[in-house]
């Protein structure tokens, strides 16, 4: 007999401070990041990377909370917040950009509805689609 499982979609997963997680890491509900993720993550709720917080690599979710580094190209369907403490370096696209004053920021900013979906798709290729289709 199989038994149905079901998704906790509002679950928290976390990454402690001091955690070093080499890989890809696709999540349905929210997830913070104290520790450092080398690698790509795609989740369907929220993304906290806190003070200490290290990302290198690609981040697709709805919504983002930054405050630590973060090296990747970032693509949020609804709001990423950059606190004052977080460095981010890399391509963003997303619906709502808050940034707090000290925060670093290096890279471009799409703010296009059309490029945001649940596909996955590579920001840099969108990104690009983008500036092609502008010069036009």
């Amino acid at each position: 007999m199989a038994k149905n499982v079901e998704i906790d979609s509002q679950s928290i997963n976390t990454i402690g401070a001091g955690t070093v997680i080499k890989g890809d890491i696709k999540s349905s509900g929210n997830f913070r990041i104290d520790g450092t993720l080398i690698g790509s993550i795609n989740c369907k709720g929220k993304i906290i990377v806190g003070n200490t917080g290290i990302v290198e690599g690609d981040i697709n979710c709805q919504n983002a909370d930054f405050s630590g580094e973060i090296n990747a190209n970032v693509k949020i369907s609804e709001l990423l917040a950059l606190k004052a403490s977080s460095k981010l370096i890399g391509d963003v696209i997303t619906n709502k950009l808050s940034i707090e004053p000290g925060a670093k920021f290096s890279g471009s900013c799409n703010m296009d509805n059309n490029l945001i979906n649940d596909s996955g798709a590579n920001i840099k290729d969108e990104a690009n689609k983008a500036k092609e289709a502008a010069a036009k």
